[in-house]
């Protein structure tokens, strides 16, 4: 099926993890090439697309804002195009972090209290007290989002997020293991534990080498839990991943709390793709290598 068709490899993107996302192409670019597969590079730096004539299948690559919120997959619907991943009413639900809650809570899937606040006029404060955690809701990979540990913190860190967007997701902060659950075709892969240094989670220690660092978060897989733990995280993962509707394969983030019960935080429908990133080495530790997960997921879109 892959072997009659071009592929263009989408990557790039004009948000603020084109960087990662450069990463993530040229990955999977070689990965599709060492199979022997008809794949081309597509450096995307607005949202104007010129893909390659023939293309068959864009892998889409592209993190974040226009990748990852449903403006490009409402693109290449229009072009009559396929592509990887979530379509453009899932991404669109996915990545909208208020949307996302309203889906799980809906669904009853596990999920830490919350509400949406309106800083038009400056910082508002939700209803419950702090610890909670800040989030801009439409922005990926942690970009604006601050931690506020007790209630002194609270409108400093709520300003600072509102220069991100004017209405903002507080989260109940659950205190516990942070880890990640791959889901594709409906069927979740290996836990990952990630400890992150000094306890946070952000770009810096997602991606040192963006930032010049030396270290960044360690990560675990499978991770250390007993077995009952496992299959609650991983039941919760694939319920939020069908709570937002999402085709084809996503990266479900979750935190255990101090009762040993998975509380989901999100769905990334357009997770890390470089042979490190925390998606291939659950994939990895399944017993699926890098080449053929892209294999896999480039079939699955295609039949989606």
């Amino acid at each position: 099926m892959l072997s009659n068709i071009t592929i263009a490899v989408l990557m790039g993107g004009p948000g603020s993890e084109r960087q990662v996302s450069l990463a993530s192409g040229k990955a999977v670019l070689n990965a599709l090439l060492s199979l022997g597969l008809d794949a081309v590079p597509v450096d995307v730096t607005g949202t104007d697309i010129d893909l390659p004539a023939g293309t068959g299948l864009c892998f889409n690559l592209i993190h974040g804002t226009f990748g990852e919120d449903g403006q490009l997959q409402e693109i290449l619907d229009a072009k009559g195009i396929p592509y990887t991943g979530a379509r453009a009413a899932s991404s669109r639900r996915a990545f909208d972090k208020s949307l996302a809650k309203q889906a799980f809570l809906a669904a009853e899937v596990p999920t830490p209290k919350a509400e949406v606040i309106d800083c038009t006029h400056g910082p508002a404060l939700p209803s419950f007290p702090a610890p909670f955690v800040v989030k801009p809701p439409r922005e990926g990979s942690s970009v604006g989002i601050e931690i506020v540990k007790n209630q002194a913190e609270a409108e400093a860190a709520i300003a600072k997020a509102s220069q991100h967007s004017k209405d903002l997701l507080i989260e109940e902060l659950i205190s516990g293991p942070e880890l990640t659950v791959p889901v594709i075709d409906g069927i979740a892969y290996p836990v990952v534990h990630i400890i992150p240094p000094e306890g946070v989670y952000d770009m810096a220690t997602k991606y040192p080498w963006l930032s010049g660092k030396t270290t960044g978060s360690q990560y675990i897989c499978p991770a250390d839990l007993d077995l009952e733990t496992t299959m609650a995280v991983q039941a919760a993962a694939v319920a939020a991943h069908k709570a937002l509707g999402i085709e084809v394969y996503s990266r479900v983030d979750v935190m255990l709390g101090p009762d040993n019960r998975p509380y989901v935080l999100e769905a990334n429908t357009i997770p890390g793709m470089t042979e490190t990133s925390l998606l291939p080495k659950s994939a990895a530790a399944a017993g699926l290598p890098f080449p053929e997960l892209c294999r896999l997921i480039a079939e699955i879109s295609l039949k989606s």
